[in-house]
């Protein structure tokens, strides 16, 4: 990677900040930094390569931050977000159990033996892109309360359940790895609260306020790599560290500047490259060569929203069932590691790939009605 592709990227990172401009559109910001990685990835121009390693690793550093940020932003300490986890995860549960059917039809219908992995797609959902969308549009609520817990709880839950689905015999090892980020999670929360309580904290502030040392920062991305290390070196997935680092100073509480901070480095640099290399890590042109893949990806992107808009049984409005189910890093990682081990059909990989990509449109549109919806709702 040049410095020549490195401002291509961040200029084409500019698309999803004009696209969400129109307010009228109510579009999440995401969604125009993947299409700019769509057009100058593989799919049209070909310029942008997602395998380049220094481009994957940006977006590696980008995906633990969202992950981070937005684990921050969940509110552990609101009551109200305490009350919805019971119902949150009982969501995630049940959206797992109604997977079963369409999965086991889908893979005897495309005679591709993958029941346990079309399970494991349609019940996750993306963090990464849910979470942000949130936050772009504004989205509050009750509704919104009970959707972070079952959004966290059903990615965290298909990360783990991935390897077991495509390759059982490393699915032990995964669970091991994701117990060890979480366990290492913990201790930091026991270090920092402590920290916290003792006083060193406000001490550490007040003097990297006084001195310009950014030693919150620096602090927290030491602690956030050193969990991203523990992960891929366990074999889970980046968005575990980064998500429960973030709940970890969630549950302490953010200082104000630490939060302004990593907000300039994520949505400013990082954040916009990893969508970018997202979407330029997508190459739709398989489709063309393998017609009933076409028909594969739009049935499974259209049983994942189903199942996840059949919550409305449950009191959760359509809007925030479908937007439940938008879902990219299991799809990318099913597609990963099924190719690599040779156990993808041809046209299969892309199709997962289709069937993500209709689920972020449908979410995207869900989004802007539920914000137009909150905008026309009268204030108390």
């Amino acid at each position: 990677m040049s410095f020549t592709t490195l401002a291509v990227i961040v200029t084409a990172g500019l698309l999803g900040p004009l696209l969400a401009l129109p307010t009228a559109w109510r579009l999440p910001v995401v969604l125009g930094e993947l299409v700019a990685g769509v057009l100058l990835g593989p799919t049209f121009v070909g310029y942008l390569h997602a395998g380049d390693r220094t481009f994957a690793f940006l977006a590696d550093m980008g995906f633990a931050l969202i992950m981070f940020v937005a684990g921050a932003h969940v509110p552990v300490r609101d009551a109200g977000l305490r009350a919805g986890l019971g119902k949150g995860a009982m969501r995630a549960a049940a959206v797992g159990v109604l997977s079963v059917a369409p999965a086991l039809a889908l893979s005897r219908g495309f005679h591709t033996g993958h029941t346990a992995l079309y399970v494991v797609l349609f019940a996750s959902s993306s963090a990464a892109l849910i979470l942000p969308i949130l936050d772009s549009l504004h989205l509050g609520g009750p509704a919104q309360l009970e959707l972070l817990p079952q959004v966290a709880v059903a990615d965290t839950a298909c990360i783990v359940a991935l390897p077991l689905a495509v390759d059982p015999a490393h699915a032990a090892r995964a669970a091991l790895g994701a117990a060890a980020v979480l366990a290492s999670a913990g201790v930091f929360f026991l270090v920092l609260r402590e920290a916290e309580h003792r006083g060193l904290r406000l001490r550490v502030h007040r003097l990297s306020e006084r001195r310009k040392f950014a030693l919150e920062l620096r602090i927290s991305l030491a602690i956030l790599f050193t969990l991203a290390a523990l992960a891929v070196r366990t074999h889970v997935s980046i968005m575990l560290a980064g998500f429960s680092f973030g709940l970890v100073v969630a549950a302490i509480g953010e200082p104000r500047r630490l939060a302004k901070q990593l907000f300039a480095l994520t949505e400013g640099f990082l954040g916009p490259l990893f969508f970018v290399w997202l979407g330029a890590s997508l190459d739709l042109r398989q489709l063309g060569d393998h017609p009933s893949a076409i028909l594969l990806g739009l049935l499974l992107g259209l049983a994942a929203l189903l199942t996840h808009a059949a919550m409305r049984l449950t009191g959760q409005p359509v809007a925030f069932g479908v937007l439940a189910a938008a879902q990219l890093g299991v799809p990318v990682a099913a597609a990963t590691l099924t190719t690599q081990l040779h156990l993808a059909r041809p046209g299969e990989a892309a199709a997962f790939m289709l069937g993500a990509l209709v689920t972020i449109a449908a979410a995207t549109a869900a989004g802007a009605l539920a914000a137009r919806r909150q905008a026309a709702a009268p204030r108390p």
